[in-house]
């Protein structure tokens, strides 16, 4: 026979009402007696039935997706995703509602916060610069007892829960490869493009491409990384200055700015003729790779990335654990000879 509730306090020697605030990690019981409580549950192996317990209790999850403010229909694309995984099944008894926050304003995301009803949320999937106040924040979440996740670009120095994304240094480093045996023996300058350097993904794709260049390729010269905060205008402007400098023979783009890169290129004659390795599948980067104005396109798949975020957050927030197989993002790479049906199940193609 199964062990109960009614088991797991008289084991501990605690009431109903005591074995029930530590299963749902409510506030208010000593130290001691969450110890003792979870000793009886493991010498009983009691297993609990939390869909079961979910829905006795008739619990409704709200789940609060926080996403940058910045014109890239990838987010956009990453938006649409979230709001698909939200109609599914995963989604069950569940209040998702995604918000937009200024990218450089982290002080932006309390507001928001505040505006959806305080920090009472059971989980949280960020998507933010590396910056104090973001850390902050998640340490926020956390005491008040919400999952927190971080999405697309990590957030390693604070206590999120999960990060939901590619190996963004295994990017780099593809990239880096990538770049390298497109260009052969050629010497010349390699110009980098990110989005901004306060973004996790964006440093660890930097240290990844870096580390190889500098093993395998030393003929090439790497620049200084280029900062174009998501921003298509000023991705243009500093791609022009950076090609003035003469000898740029690759651009290695990091981040969202692709269409300012290419415009910059097109702008100078160089389109085609400077090899191009960009980031996400979208309307833009499928025309760069078909008209060859984009050599290759590291992608990863929006939908995976929604779907997982959601069923992170739905098990941190049981405690349950995750299977790490079914949430690792994998890394694909994709050429002009193999390019995707535009009606693929990768997700949505739009402009960067």
């Amino acid at each position: 026979m199964r062990p109960t509730v009614n088991d797991i306090a008289r084991e501990a020697g605690v009431s109903l009402a005591t074995v029930d605030r530590v299963l749902n990690a409510r506030p208010g019981v000593r130290a001691k007696t969450v110890s003792a409580v979870n000793e009886a549950i493991d010498r009983l192996g009691y297993v609990r039935n939390v869909a079961a317990a979910n829905l006795a209790r008739q619990r409704i999850y709200r789940f609060l997706f926080l996403l940058p403010a910045v014109q890239s229909q990838f987010i956009s694309a990453l938006s649409d995703a979230i709001t698909e995984a939200a109609r599914g099944p995963l989604a069950e008894a569940c209040e998702i509602v995604i918000a937009r926050v200024p990218q450089r304003d982290p002080h932006a995301m309390i507001s928001v916060l505040d505006a959806e009803g305080g920090l009472q949320v059971d989980g949280c999937a960020i998507m933010a610069h590396e910056t104090p106040e973001v850390r902050d924040l998640i340490a926020r979440l956390k005491s008040d007892g919400a999952a927190v996740v971080s999405l697309i670009t990590d957030q390693p120095q604070a206590a999120r829960d999960h990060f939901v994304g590619i190996d963004n240094q295994a990017a780099g480093r593809t990239a880096a490869v990538l770049l390298g045996r497109f260009l052969g023996p050629r010497p010349g300058k390699v110009a980098v493009v990110v989005s901004s350097m306060l973004a996790r993904d964006m440093v660890d794709r930097r240290l990844g491409f870096d580390e190889v260049m500098a093993e395998r390729f030393p003929h090439l010269q790497i620049l200084p990384s280029l900062e174009g905060h998501d921003d298509r205008a000023l991705t243009r402007q500093i791609t022009l200055s950076c090609l003035d400098q003469g000898d740029v023979v690759a651009v290695y783009v990091a981040g969202a700015g692709t269409r300012g890169v290419t415009e910059a290129l097109h702008e100078v004659g160089l389109a085609g003729r400077t090899v191009v390795v960009a980031h996400e599948l979208t309307e833009h980067t499928r025309a760069g790779l078909q008209d060859r104005t984009i050599d290759a396109v590291i992608a990863q798949d929006i939908g995976h990335l929604a779907r997982s975020a959601l069923r992170v957050l739905r098990a941190k927030a049981d405690r349950r654990p995750i299977d790490e197989g079914q949430e690792q993002i994998r890394i694909t790479v994709l050429l002009r000879e193999n390019l995707p049906p535009e009606t693929s199940d990768s997700g949505p193609s739009l402009p960067i």
